[in-house]
């Protein structure tokens, strides 16, 4: 497995990763083995960031597209997305007001369409 794609089921930034990682392939095994039991570094990413875009819109609870739309389209650290979230700016206060809207639309029609089987 390639590290880029390593790195994105891994839910890591691959350039805050070791050169060791960065620079080789993985083998299935490897990569289990890192879910399973992950080194240090893994871990310390993981906790602490920086965090890819994925990561960040889903700590910050928002969507990819917000977060590019505000020029948010960044890495950002636990730390970082701790201080948004504290002393939210007005565009992430609306972008999450729009995903819980979304989201709840999204479960009544699933609702609906279950109770109509």
């Amino acid at each position: 497995m390639k590290p880029l794609t390593a790195a994105k089921k891994l839910g890591i930034y691959l350039p805050a990763t070791p050169d060791e990682f960065q620079n080789s392939t993985l083998t299935h095994d490897e990569f289990v083995a890192l879910q399973n039991n992950p080194p240090e570094w893994l871990a310390e990413l993981r906790r602490n960031g920086p965090h890819p875009r994925p990561e960040v819109a889903r700590r910050l609870g928002i969507t990819i597209t917000a977060l590019k739309k505000n020029e948010m389209d960044k890495p950002l650290t636990t730390d970082d997305i701790k201080a948004l979230l504290a002393d939210q700016p007005d565009w992430l206060r609306a972008a999450r007001t729009s995903l819980a809207k979304q989201r709840a639309e999204n479960a009544d029609k699933s609702e609906d369409a279950t109770e109509a089987e």
